[in-house]
């Protein structure tokens, strides 16, 4: 399974059924292709995730996934 997979996996219960579409812009973000995300982008991506997420939910969810993502 792909970091860019297992990270959507880790974001699913937080984003639901949009989980993929959101993850791949939060990429197009980090100007790095879903299917070249290593473990190395986690971080990066993780607080791009948290930056964008923070708009649809509260706070403490959103840094909730930003750790949850990182952590790989």
């Amino acid at each position: 399974m792909s970091v860019f997979s297992q990270a959507c996996d880790k974001a699913r219960p937080f984003l639901g059924p949009a989980t993929e579409k959101f993850m791949e812009r939060q990429c197009k973000l980090l100007k790095v292709d879903q299917a070249e995300i290593t473990k190395e982008h986690l971080v990066k991506l993780a607080w791009y995730v948290k930056s964008s997420a923070s708009l649809i939910m509260d706070a403490a969810q959103a840094e909730k996934l930003e750790k949850t993502i990182a952590a790989g």
